[in-house]
């Protein structure tokens, strides 16, 4: 497929205007509890709260944080704070209290929406002092009532327009810096290699604050098609939800994937479905070999993408039985090399870091220079594009064909259900309880979730129903240790640090799935 004209650069929010210009005005845009927003009242929607939140945070370039469920707001605010001047902080609402406050004051938030019981489990201290907190009921009430609106923004495409936090692969979590620019292209590649169109439904299962779960809506608003953010507790509610909405488009992360394969799909709910796109995690051939039997008449697109430049590669649907385990090729506006440890492009077959060059590339990680340097560095001399690239980790290999095929992490970072979890930070919470001396987090191959977290440690034996108590307390789910193992003694490696090789191989071989 060729590579679609780079648009002339325009402010993010221009996507609200576009399938509304395009003629698209009353068909379907966004699918909420209360009702169905077509277009043009999506337009309305976003120029009202866009001129409330201006009124409200007047300062430009000020962040503004929402900790809520999937809706109306939750929707509205990627566009609407980029209208307003403003920058957007997504919260992934599955985060407890103290990842929350670490966010927020790292990110300078000067306004937090949320729902009231998110809120309401905020202690003193948790809020930065000049940041204001309100009820996202009641932020949407009071910019209905204020009748304020706001036009198009006419914002250099590459100022910025919002941080999406994400786990590194030690401490808390970073900030990543997004442009107008980088989420403007990042939804025309999408629409265009989905080649999604105005009569396509997408199902927003994934969390808004992921990269990919943003660019669910704004790639569909892109195409004038509609959105169904859907926050569901069983896999068959999936499947119920395509069924009653004729959704198009499914994206998921392996894990996800598994357990819908492991459901009863009726014909309703399969039969409109024309494509399914995966992330978060490469798929098994054998989930492969299900998903197609299972969805004969959707295209398959397994996708590859790291927050830090939104989505590098895909694979055509057409090579998805031949190459089950290929990560594709480059998006298009995404430029991929293979550097090898000699810093030269790495031949056929040879194992490389993934460097991924282009507009799509983040502007770095907030307030956090050293570890920008670490990751984000100039371009290497074969780029067309040049200029910073990111730097992956990710070791890679291309076949003489082009396709990429994933080899390994260089860094500790745990995979687990489509989350990029820091072990450091559930170790910190581990020592911060005073129950143990020691603790190494590690994941651990297992056959649903890609990596399952294990946690050893070494302190009291009776200490262990308070450590898993506390844990429960101060960690989302995802980050939950699936196993806690308690030692008498770490192992060293010459150094004098815990040996986590002798630690992984060990776990790895008792666990393996």
């Amino acid at each position: 497929m060729p590579s679609p004209p780079e648009p002339a650069p325009r402010a993010l929010d221009h996507l609200a205007e576009l399938a509304g210009l395009a003629g698209h005005g009353e068909r379907p845009a966004l699918v909420l509890k209360a009702g169905t927003l077509n277009h043009n009242q999506l337009r309305q929607r976003v120029s009202t709260l866009a001129g409330w939140l201006a009124s409200q945070v007047p300062e430009s370039g000020a962040r503004v944080a929402s900790w809520a469920a999937k809706g109306e707001m939750t929707c509205l605010l990627p566009l609407a704070a980029a209208r307003a001047g403003l920058v957007y902080v997504p919260i992934n609402p599955l985060l407890k209290r103290g990842q929350v406050a670490h966010i927020l004051a790292d990110s300078g938030a000067r306004l937090l929406i949320g729902t009231g019981s998110r809120l309401a489990a905020l202690e003193p201290g948790d809020l930065p002092p000049a940041c204001a907190a309100l009820e996202e009921g009641e932020a949407l009430a009071a910019a209905s009532a204020a009748g304020l609106e706001l036009g198009p923004s006419r914002a250099d495409p590459d100022e910025l327009a919002a941080i999406l936090y994400t786990s590194g692969s030690t401490g808390k979590p970073k900030g990543v810096m997004l442009s107008h620019a980088n989420m403007w292209l990042g939804a025309v590649s999408v629409a265009h290699y989905l080649a999604l169109a105005e009569d396509d439904v997408t199902l927003a299962v994934l969390p808004l604050s992921f990269d990919y779960g943003q660019n669910q809506l704004l790639s569909t608003w892109f195409a004038g098609g509609c959105a169904v953010p859907l926050d569901f507790l069983f896999p068959k509610d999936v499947a119920k939800a395509c069924a009653a909405h004729g959704v198009t488009t499914l994206a998921a992360v392996p894990p996800l994937w598994v357990q819908l394969t492991e459901i009863d799909w009726p014909e309703e709910a399969r039969a409109s479905l024309r494509r399914l796109t995966n992330s978060g995690g490469a798929l098994t051939v054998d989930l492969v070999r299900k998903l197609r039997g299972m969805f004969p008449g959707a295209r398959l697109f397994p996708m590859y993408g790291l927050t830090e430049a939104f989505r590098s590669t895909y694979l055509d649907p057409a090579l998805v039985d031949l190459h089950p385990t290929s990560m594709g090729k480059a998006i298009p506006f995404a430029e991929i090399l293979v550097i090898n440890d000699a810093g030269e492009v790495a031949a056929d077959g040879e194992e490389g870091e993934l460097v991924h060059c282009g507009p799509l590339v983040a502007q770095g990680y907030w307030q956090d220079p050293e570890r920008t340097a670490e990751r984000f560095k100039p371009a290497p001399a074969a780029s067309t594009y040049g200029g910073i690239a990111v730097w992956s980790g990710d070791r890679v290999r291309r076949d003489a064909d082009g396709l990429l095929y994933f080899a390994g992490r260089r860094d500790a970072m745990i995979k687990s259900a489509g989350n990029r979890i820091s072990p450091q930070e559930i170790e910190e919470a581990a020592l911060a309880t005073g129950l143990v001396a020691e603790a190494a987090a590690l994941g651990v191959p297992h056959a649903r979730l890609g990596q399952a977290v294990h946690l050893v440690v070494r302190g009291e034996a009776d200490g262990r129903d308070e450590l898993a108590r506390r844990l429960q307390r101060d960690l989302p789910n995802f980050m939950q240790p699936q196993h806690i193992h308690w030692r008498d003694a770490m192992p060293l490696n010459p150094n004098g640090k815990i040996d986590r090789n002798a630690l992984q191989a060990e776990l790895n071989e008792e666990f393996r799935p």
